[in-house]
């Protein structure tokens, strides 16, 4: 365990940021062979087709607005004819892209979910992320949310990148030949220098998206303890308390997302002036070298018309490529709140990691001196709190406490060394005040807590059942009540039948619950639905 002193990470885009972000790419897509890569590859061909189709729609254009202006109804109805033979290839590609970047999102989101999830629900993992680490407070915000804001944020990263490249590079080739290498490497030159700017500017965006994510998930948690405990708030009568922490919770994150929205103005200020109307002042410049300069040989022998035409091509050509590079200038707001995203997820994964791995960091007594319980001044352990320093063995027919610390995950010592032994078949009571710790030396005997110190002996896990103090009722039938945690091929692999499990319901007088609630497949809300005593 940790000290639980939690250092300020700074969130920006940067080499931390990319290293993070290449960790989450080789899980959403793990190799070449893959779905993921081939939508990828789908999304890039489409790209590819729709940048030509927009260079065909600008010289079709310039045809048919030549014609108008020449009145040769043969060449207008020709070209003409040609769009309308476009129309449906032109549509296919933009909703084939349109089509491949969702699956993408979809794709990503889940690979991630499963990949956590595995991760998540491995052990006892579920229970330390909330009940021994602090670092993610609300890991259901995480694990739903923010997740799926990250892979939205990939792919539109993807489509907002890639489309702006493709449309540069082609149409700077094309321009190369009409008014020279000048004028694209101008725009590139002044991509260069805007992104750089902007992505200066925008920093402060990640940490606003953070803690943005943070307070949404504390106003989510604080309405889900209202509907978890609404039977005990009303007996207290403490809606009016509860209003007040769900209000406090709104109004601290509607203050920061105005916070953040005033950045933002400011930001989009920056963005429309620099990303789309300075590049389209370069764009008109650039232009409008050949045109103006009467000595260039490109326009000496050309007549009005043969001008205007080439103009309007490679007017439309720069301008396009003078919203690419704005685009492209603008993916860095993406980027960096998918920096923010990025930063909670992999905190998230880190934290996995930790838990699965035997590690996890808290605050711990040792660190602030508060007084603990028995074990000696302030409740602490001589000896320095090392969490799964203790030894388990596996017995049968037996549990042995030797020399066992029972400590909180926290540090606070309860009792300074506990030794017992309790053979199978003998009858136990535990009984003390309130936090002496006898719920807690059952959290250590099933393995939810680290063992600090001593010698566990006790039966294999699945070989001790468990019953918690709060009743637990899942999904599902009223038959899975019953069999819980195993599934009903599970139930029926070990030998149980319906009838089995009616005849465990008479030993506790709940037989009548089956036709009650119209038989064994009958699907409720359980926790609604059964008395406190049937729970």
């Amino acid at each position: 365990g940790g000290r639980g002193k939690k250092r300020k990470e700074r969130i920006a885009v940067d080499g931390v940021f990319f290293k993070r972000i290449q960790k989450i790419l080789k899980i959403i897509m793990p190799g070449a062979f893959t779905p993921e890569a081939f939508y990828l590859g789908m999304v890039v061909v489409s790209m590819v087709a729709r940048t030509f189709c927009d260079v065909w729609m600008i010289g079709n254009g310039t045809a048919v607005e030549r014609s108008i202006i020449s009145r040769d109804r043969a060449a207008f109805l020709k070209n003409l004819s040609y769009f309308f033979a476009s129309m449906l290839p032109i549509s296919f590609v933009n909703n084939l892209l349109k089509y491949g970047l969702n699956e993408l999102r979809l794709r990503f989101r889940y690979r991630l979910s499963r990949h956590l999830y595995a991760e998540y629900l491995r052990g006892f993992t579920y229970y330390g992320v909330t009940n021994l680490d602090t670092r993610c407070p609300n890991p259901d915000q995480l694990l739903t949310q923010d997740v799926e804001k990250l892979c939205s944020s990939i792919a539109d990263l993807i489509s907002n990148t890639l489309k702006p490249l493709l449309d540069i590079f082609i149409y700077a080739i094309k321009l190369s030949g009409s008014i020279g290498v000048q004028g694209p490497s101008w725009m590139m030159v002044y991509l260069v220098v805007s992104g750089v700017v902007l992505t200066r500017l925008r920093r402060p965006l990640a940490k606003l998206t953070v803690r943005e994510q943070t307070l949404e998930g504390e106003y989510r948690f604080v309405n889900s303890r209202l509907i978890a405990s609404s039977e005990e708030i009303a007996f207290y009568k403490g809606n009016n308390r509860e209003a007040h922490f769900i209000n406090s919770a709104f109004e601290k994150l509607v203050d920061h997302v105005r916070k953040a929205m005033q950045f933002r103005f400011s930001m989009g200020l920056m963005d429309s002036m620099v990303a789309k109307y300075f590049a389209t002042v370069v764009g008109y410049t650039v232009v409008s070298r050949p045109f103006l300069d009467l000595k260039h040989p490109r326009h000496l022998h050309t007549s009005h018309s043969e001008r205007m035409a080439d103009y309007y091509q490679s007017g439309r050509m720069l301008i396009n490529m003078a919203g690419g590079v704005g685009r492209l200038v603008l993916a860095g707001r993406e980027l960096t709140r998918l920096a923010g995203f990025t930063a909670r997820v992999t905190e998230l994964m880190s934290v996995l990691r930790d838990l699965n791995q035997g590690r996890y960091t808290r605050t711990m007594v040792s660190d602030s001196g508060s007084p603990g319980g028995e074990g000696g001044e302030g409740g602490k352990l001589a000896a320095p709190l090392v969490p799964n320093s203790g030894k388990i063995v596996e017995m049968d027919h037996t549990i042995v406490f030797d020399k066992v610390p029972v400590v909180t995950p926290n540090g606070d010592v309860l009792v300074r060394s506990l030794s017992f032994e309790i053979k199978s078949g003998l009858n136990v009571l535990v009984c003390g005040p309130n936090g002496c710790g006898k719920s807690s030396l059952f959290r250590i005997l099933g393995e939810l807590w680290p063992l600090f110190g001593g010698t566990l002996i006790k039966p294999n896990p699945g070989k001790l059942f468990y019953v918690p103090q709060k009743p637990y009722l899942s999904l599902g039938t009223l038959r899975d009540q019953i069999i819980y945690p195993a599934s009903p091929e599970e139930a029926r692999a070990r030998g149980f039948s319906d009838s089995d499990l009616l005849e465990y319901l008479k030993q506790v007088q709940l037989e009548y619950l089956v036709e009650r609630e119209g038989g064994w497949d009958a699907v409720s809300d359980w926790s609604d639905v059964l008395s406190g005593g049937e729970k």
